[in-house]
């Protein structure tokens, strides 16, 4: 037990359960996860994303991190479930919504989901350790977090003095009758918030007061005392719970054996997975990255990822509706317009199901290093999608030498590790591609792919050796491929002329990365 204690677990790890949770309690199978570290939970339920801190911005043992960021994405998923918008925090209007909805969310939620309960008293007996002491806070923000600490639990951290209690209560009252007509009623977000007017006057607060976001750890601190939280949790039971033996009840919450049996078999994946589909790939002299510690979101560009899917949508099914001389149905607005081509017809769609991709990691691309790799994932995400198999290789110089990276073997699945591999690897060195091409030819044996694509922004080191790799390839019957990565126009067009001389079958250049990814999958169809 102590040593899972230690154990840190995997940013991967963490994406993969929680996409999975995400999507079952707020039924939407579109949900797409993000961790930003050092900021707290946020939704927006238009966009069906949903943003979470790392473990690290809580407080308290590895695994009571891990239960309040589960918590944490329960609310968030119950947000995107039953919330119609989500504000945000930072002014006094965006922070009463935001708290109403919280409860209204909570209560619905508990409905279907009751096994959560004991897991929000523990996360109410964690939080309430860092909830900010109200002797210390001054202003209309004071009265502010009074209001949400009371409405959400009952009882305030601290003193209210004068008649703010009894505003605070007043208001809370009012606020608990507009969630319960909310729920009663069967009443959304935009319903609640015809009232949240009436609640900043009662409160004689200003709608674009400022509200700080501070994280747990800010406001108390890294120490935390386990018997302080055990005390809280007590106090949770005996107030709300009532239950009988309101101690062993309280012991068993804090304990959580249920969750620590999840959490363990995390912490085991998290370790399971390090090489998974890896290890065997370092016989043929090919490397993987050493260090995982830099954190691959910032290589998820959200928005490119679903434009790409989305222009590549109808490849999901297989068929594509395109105008042609003869068909099954005429065009009116075409024959109007004079156009040729009046007829519609459908095309099956087939594209190549095994490919490789190498990515250029020389010094040249240093400058666009964060955007490369962000159109090199909105691609993989998108040949994912599609369900084509496929293996990523990266290659740069380290010390003088020359390596090849794996970034996502042909038998493992993609997902946010591959990504995280690919964060790691530095932009540095030459293009010593023949070299790269001689270490890639005994792994790409045993997958055969169809076609392998290679992507470059800089001249290779050695034109003659390239152009014998190349055809070293073509002759067992895999198609290449190279796409030039330019600067600008004219840059793209210069390296996209250098490539038609390493006989590649088909060279294309791009000016702009995010243009790469359509590009690329371009090249797949038959």
């Amino acid at each position: 037990m102590p040593a899972l204690e230690k154990s840190i677990m995997r940013n991967d790890v963490l994406l993969d359960i929680a996409t999975f949770l995400a999507r079952r309690w707020s039924s939407n199978d579109r949900v797409m996860i993000s961790l930003v570290p050092d900021r707290p939970p946020a939704t927006k339920p238009d966009k069906s994303q949903l943003m979470l801190p790392s473990l690290a911005y809580y407080v308290g043992t590895d695994f009571q991190k891990y239960r309040q960021w589960r918590v944490a994405l329960w609310y968030e998923a119950m947000r995107m479930r039953h919330s119609g918008k989500v504000l945000s925090n930072e002014h006094a209007f965006g922070f009463l919504l935001n708290t109403l909805e919280t409860k209204r969310v909570e209560i619905i939620g508990l409905r279907e989901w009751e096994g959560m309960e004991d897991e929000l008293v523990f996360y109410e007996g964690m939080s309430w350790q860092s909830k900010q002491l109200l002797n210390v806070i001054y202003g209309r923000y004071k009265i502010a977090e009074a209001f949400s600490q009371y409405f959400l639990t009952g009882y305030v951290k601290g003193e209210l003095f004068g008649g703010e209690l009894d505003k605070v209560q007043r208001a809370a009252e009012f606020a608990n009758e507009i969630v319960a007509e909310a729920i009663r009623d069967g009443r959304g977000t935009e319903w609640v918030e015809q009232h949240v007017p009436k609640l900043i006057k009662m409160l004689e607060l200003d709608p674009l007061v400022s509200i700080p976001v501070l994280a747990p750890k800010t406001r108390m601190g890294a120490s935390l005392a386990q018997q302080d939280v055990l005390k809280q949790i007590e106090k949770i039971v005996r107030t709300k719970k009532k239950e009988k033996d309101a101690e062993e009840k309280s012991k068993e919450i804090y304990e959580g054996n249920d969750m620590r049996r999840e959490f363990e078999a995390l912490v085991k994946e998290s370790k399971k997975t390090e090489n998974k589909g890896y290890d065997s790939l370092e016989n043929f002299g090919l490397s993987i990255p050493d260090r995982m510690d830099v954190d691959e979101t910032k290589i998820y560009d959200l928005e490119l990822i679903q434009k790409v899917k989305a222009a590549f949508r109808e490849w999901k099914t297989g068929w594509m509706e395109r105008h042609d001389d003869t068909g099954e149905e005429l065009d009116i607005e075409t024959v109007v317009e004079g156009l040729p081509k009046p007829f519609l017809t459908d095309v099956k769609l087939s594209i190549k199901s095994k490919v490789v991709l190498l990515l250029d990691h020389s010094s040249s691309i240093a400058d666009v290093e964060t955007e490369y790799k962000q159109a090199t994932v909105a691609l993989c995400e998108a040949l994912s999608y599609l369900g084509v198999k496929f293996a990523v290789y990266a290659f740069s110089t380290e010390n003088r030498q020359v390596k090849c990276w794996v970034v996502k073997p042909a038998n493992v699945k993609w997902s946010p590790v591959c990504a995280r591999r690919l964060v790691q690897i530095k932009a540095v060195g030459g293009t010593p591609l023949a070299e790269v091409y001689g270490l890639l030819q005994p792994a790409l044996k045993s997958f055969k792919p169809d076609i392998f694509v290679t992507l470059t922004d800089g001249e290779p080191s050695d034109f003659d050796a390239v152009r014998a790799m190349v055809l070293s390839y073509r002759k067992v019957g895999i198609k290449m491929a190279a796409i030039g990565v330019g600067r600008n126009l004219n840059d793209a067009v210069g390296i996209g002329h250098n490539l038609k001389y390493l006989h590649y079958e088909k060279t294309l250049a791009v000016s702009r990365l995010a243009d790469m990814p359509k590009k690329v999958i371009g090249l797949l169809r038959y």
